[in-house]
């Protein structure tokens, strides 16, 4: 990823966060899913309270500005405070703990509501796990993952 792609929206994220009168700095780190954005500061911690939810909405703004913007494999993440980060390592966690679970026991595991970013995470991390596979179960944006014996 280049920083020709990436400047712009480290950009606007920034003016962003200066528009909510919050008090904080962006940096940017490549990695192979795409950029991850990570708020600092001494008031990014409002972005993470309410668990994340206005962290959910900051993403959900870049991904409506520059999601087109990426080739599809990648995909721009906003954190603050490494909070995403953190969530994303517990979740990749659970899944494989239940995998391994349904693995041994033979008996369906279910993890969630979850939503589309947290079920690509789910979905990503069991596939490692030789034996099981996953499945987005419901009709909501918020679906539940089942994890089961591959057949």
């Amino acid at each position: 990823m280049t920083n020709e792609i990436t400047r712009p929206i480290t950009e606007f994220l920034e003016r962003v966060i200066t528009a909510l009168g919050i008090n904080a700095s962006v940096s940017t780190e490549e990695t192979s899913d795409g950029p991850r954005l990570n708020v600092t500061g001494d008031e990014a911690e409002l972005l993470v309270r309410h668990r994340g939810e206005p962290l959910k909405a900051l993403q959900h703004v870049v991904d409506m500005s520059f999601g087109r913007t990426l080739s599809d494999e990648k995909r721009v993440f906003v954190d603050a405070l490494e909070y995403r980060k953190g969530k994303d390592i517990e979740l990749r966690q659970m899944a494989k703990f239940l995998a391994e679970k349904a693995r041994q026991s033979g008996l369906d595991q279910q993890l969630g509501p979850l939503n589309p970013y947290e079920r690509r995470i789910v979905h990503m991390a069991v596939a490692e796990v030789p034996g099981v596979t996953t499945e987005s179960v419901g009709d909501a944006f918020s679906k539940t993952v089942l994890i089961s014996l591959r057949k």
